[in-house]
């Protein structure tokens, strides 16, 4: 009876085993869909290109910066995703690098939230670091981002 029940919880903890596999490889693998979306956007941004850029994006997505002025008071301002996909095709001088690291995906379902530190440099001169929050649906099209957040300093990056 015993060995019974041991045989009977060895291959219930099996097929326990085996059939939760598929789903921790397809997260792994939305978060790697997530992910490509924002690495998209920083290619986009580094080679001038809104037309990439623009197909990150949800057409009415929306982007706003955290500030923190000289009297300690918070500011946010929005921005339209228009404004800032114009400014990215617009030919400039340097190459506008966004270089991003500690990435962190979560999912649930059809919304992801991408999490990650960055470092600005406007050629290879430093501009301003701070924190990336993307807001990113899940559509017929797969990812693309609704929102952004971020941080904005010059010093204290991580």
């Amino acid at each position: 009876m015993i060995v019974s029940l041991l045989r009977a919880a060895l291959v219930a903890g099996t097929i326990a085993a085996f059939t939760s596999m598929p789903v921790k490889a397809q997260t792994k693998s939305e978060e790697s869909a997530a992910r490509a979306v924002v690495d998209q956007l920083f290619t986009g941004m580094r080679s001038g290109d809104s037309s990439l850029v623009r197909r990150a994006f949800l057409p009415d997505a929306s982007l706003q910066s955290v500030t923190t002025a000289s009297d300690g008071t918070v500011k946010v301002r929005k921005d339209a995703i228009e404004g800032f996909i114009n400014a990215i095709g617009t030919p400039h001088d340097e190459v506008w690098d966004e270089r991003i690291y500690n990435v962190k995906v979560q999912i649930d379902g059809p919304m992801a939230i991408v999490w990650t530190p960055y470092k600005f440099y406007i050629g290879s001169k430093f501009s301003h670091c701070g924190v990336n929050a993307f807001t990113l649906v899940k559509t017929t099209e797969g990812w693309k981002i609704a929102g952004i957040t971020d941080t904005r300093r010059r010093d204290n990056c991580l």
